[in-house]
C-alpha cells in the first residue's frame, strides 16, 4: 500500500527527474530513427494521411517507451 513515502522531497523530485531523462531519451531516439528514414515522417503522417506509417511509428513509440522505462526503472 502507497503510504506517505512518496510524497518526500528527494524521492518526488527523483521521480520527476527520472521521468524528464526519460522523456528525453526517447526524443532522441525519435530524432534518430526520423533521421535515418527514407522519407519525411511527420509529412507522411500528417498531410498524406498514411494511417500504416502512422501505426508503425506509435508501435516503435510504444517500444522505445517501454525500453526507456525498463532502462530507468532498472528491471
Amino acid at each position: 500500500m502507497l503510504g506517505i513515502e512518496w510524497l518526500r522531497p528527494a524521492a518526488f523530485l527523483g521521480s520527476i527527474l527520472f521521468a524528464l531523462i526519460g522523456v528525453l531519451v526517447f526524443w532522441i531516439c525519435f530524432v534518430i530513427i526520423d533521421k535515418i528514414t527514407p522519407v519525411d515522417m511527420w509529412r507522411e503522417i500528417v498531410e498524406k494521411q498514411n494511417v500504416a506509417l502512422g501505426l508503425v511509428v506509435a508501435s516503435m513509440s510504444l517500444g522505445i517507451s517501454l525500453i526507456v522505462a525498463a532502462a530507468i526503472h532498472g528491471g
